[in-house]
């Protein structure tokens, strides 16, 4: 018997099993860096609604209703555009990292859309926007007053928008930009005596770093530019700081600090509208990062039908939604927001 043939035929064996486990764990790591990229991505109260399914040639994004807001939220309009933010970021980092996004809206049943996103391998094309997803995030500081410039806003107005979507830019001083301001106010006004909205956004206020260390998500005592106390403490303190009075007048003075106010909008207001204007507005938010621009969102007045009815009729030219309203200017760097771990939202 020939030992040395029958050594060599095991070895060439072994090649053909160990090489693909060896490609198919590399691209299972590749997989998982695009969720660290996907789930950096902006969501209502930091709540992170997103789990993934790792595929062999696609990444299949969920909505995790646990995460849902029930009462600012109740339609789930914007858990989705938080899902629709992160399918945008996890775009980007693909052809970084050397693939071909293909996103796909599916319907998995009467009341849930998934998105699978297909994964051919390409040559990696350097994004613009990729390093900006590690940068970017939601500033809720008062802005330093200075405007954009005019070549500044054509790029941005520049930005790729999905199919229905449209967004209205409007400059601090002009008579709409003044309109929305006092429909921020109204919001405010209706919101903060809505006992249940009030501690809805309480139950997702992380007080101190070891409150942080715990959840891995919510809105942070850091992002919010407030001091670390006791939860204890800290859940009745902010409650008695929840007065349409003192919202006001901390949010009005930010919002004309701002260089201007942005409104996103939606023809249909569907599930799969909602995705796209995540895409395109995580698009938006992306580039605006790049340009050293800051944004927070001021979403009141759209959460609310009775003053999203009086924006379609005051501001709105065709028969569009109003969705997403956000303050743009420059600031210093605050605090970023925590996220969960990787594993923890991959699903089997």
């Amino acid at each position: 018997m020939d030992y040395r043939k029958l050594l060599k035929h095991a070895i060439m064996a072994s090649a053909f099993i160990v090489a693909p486990c060896i490609q198919m764990q590399a691209q299972n790591q590749d997989f998982k860096e695009l969720v660290a990229s996907a789930i950096k991505a902006p969501s209502g109260h930091n709540t992170q609604p997103w789990l993934f399914r790792l595929q062999e040639d696609a990444i299949e994004v969920y909505p995790n209703f646990k995460k849902a807001l029930a009462v600012v939220d109740p339609e789930n309009r914007e858990l989705y555009i938080s899902i629709g933010c992160a399918v945008e970021n996890l775009c980007v980092a693909a052809t970084q990292k050397g693939y071909h996004p293909t996103p796909v809206i599916m319907q998995e049943n009467d009341s849930t859309s998934i998105i699978r996103i297909n994964l051919k391998k390409q040559a990696p094309t350097n994004n613009p926007l990729f390093e900006a997803i590690a940068k970017r995030q939601t500033n809720r500081s008062a802005y330093n007053t200075r405007t954009i410039a005019a070549d500044t806003l054509n790029l941005i107005q520049g930005i790729a928008k999905e199919e229905g979507i449209k967004f209205y830019m409007y400059k601090n001083g002009e008579a709409n930009f003044d309109t929305l301001t006092e429909y921020i106010r109204q919001g405010n006004e209706m919101q903060m005596k809505d006992e249940q909205f009030k501690d809805e956004l309480l139950n997702w206020i992380r007080y101190n770093k070891h409150h942080v260390n715990q959840t891995g998500n919510g809105l942070t005592y850091a992002t919010m530019g407030s001091p670390s106390i006791p939860k204890f403490l800290g859940k009745p303190l902010v409650k008695a700081f929840l007065k349409p009075k003192t919202q006001n007048k901390s949010d009005i003075k930010k919002v004309t600090s701002s260089s201007h106010l942005v409104l996103f909008t939606i023809a249909a207001n569907t599930p799969e509208e909602w995705i796209l204007l995540g895409r395109t507005l995580e698009r938006f938010l992306l580039e605006t990062t790049r340009l050293g621009i800051a944004n927070a969102y001021m979403n009141q007045p759209c959460e609310l039908k009775e003053l999203a009815q009086k924006i379609k009729e005051k501001l709105l030219p065709n028969d569009e939604y109003p969705v997403i309203l956000i303050r743009l200017g420059y600031a210093s760097p605050m605090p970023y927001s925590p996220r969960k771990s990787v594993d923890s939202v991959i699903i089997p």
